[in-house]
């Protein structure tokens, strides 16, 4: 009786904290089974339940963070872990510049400083699969790739100018209740250049030269989705360091097994 009594009262706890954080910052994904860009051993990919953030992290959590792990800051961040450009947009190690607005979605952010951010908070950068496959939806359907005017609405944030400067929000919500994975930024990757590239990016030339051309679509399971190409191509020409201006991130958080 008191085994089960703990059961119980453990599910209930993991319930009341998925509940929470459903209504915080954080939304539940109901996994399911989706075919990337690229595949892999199958055309399907299982992904399964996951919360992930419901909006980009923003600018006024990012210098909470700095604060609280100076080691993160601008002057100290270690260089094998950022290259020069990151926080360049900042002011000096706590403060932005005049131009930037705290709501507004970090960027100039390595993979490295995200992935410590995320583990700080106890949560972890999204795959690639998980990423895509919330990203696949619009406001009305989990998988809105079956509509023409997806993939093109899509295209067409990507060609807008200077995204990274709104502030976080002012996308609608998609079938999750996911904002801004589309119209703001680039985001990073738990696995980011796992799909086209292997090891180092830069130095893989040749690997690197293909994936900017024809030879990129083979393996593609739709060759219409030029959306998608260009997110894999971005992924796969940076690496763990870089600090980009439109690039940012997000955290998931795995659903604990009962």
């Amino acid at each position: 009786m008191l085994k089960r009594t703990s059961i119980l009262f453990c599910m209930a706890f993991l319930v009341q904290s998925i509940m929470l954080a459903q209504t915080t910052d954080m939304v539940m994904i109901k996994g399911g089974n989706y075919i990337p860009l690229y595949g892999r051993d199958s055309s399907l990919v299982k992904v399964t339940d996951f919360l992930m953030d419901k909006l980009p992290v923003t600018n006024e959590q990012y210098v909470d963070f700095v604060k609280k792990y100076p080691e993160w800051q601008k002057s100290k961040a270690k260089k094998l872990f950022a290259d020069g450009t990151y926080l360049r947009n900042w002011k000096n190690d706590t403060t932005l510049n005049d131009s930037e607005k705290l709501k507004s979605p970090i960027t100039y952010i390595s993979w490295f400083a995200a992935s410590k951010y995320c583990e700080c908070q106890g949560k972890r950068l999204p795959t690639v699969d998980e990423w895509e496959y919330v990203a696949m939806s619009d406001e009305e359907l989990a998988d809105a790739r079956v509509k023409e005017t997806y993939n093109q609405k899509i295209l067409s944030w990507y060609e807008a100018p200077g995204t990274s400067m709104y502030e976080v929000g002012r996308n609608p919500k998609n079938y999750w209740g996911v904002s801004d994975l589309h119209g703001l930024v680039w985001e990073w990757t738990s696995d980011f250049n796992s799909i086209l590239i292997t090891g180092e990016s830069r130095k893989d030339v040749d690997k690197d030269s293909n994936l900017f051309c024809g030879s990129a679509a083979i393996g593609a399971t739709d060759l219409m989705n030029y959306a998608a190409f260009m997110r894999y191509a971005f992924r796969g020409s940076i690496t763990a360091r870089y600090s980009i201006k439109n690039l940012g991130f997000r955290c998931v958080k795995d659903v604990p097994l009962p």
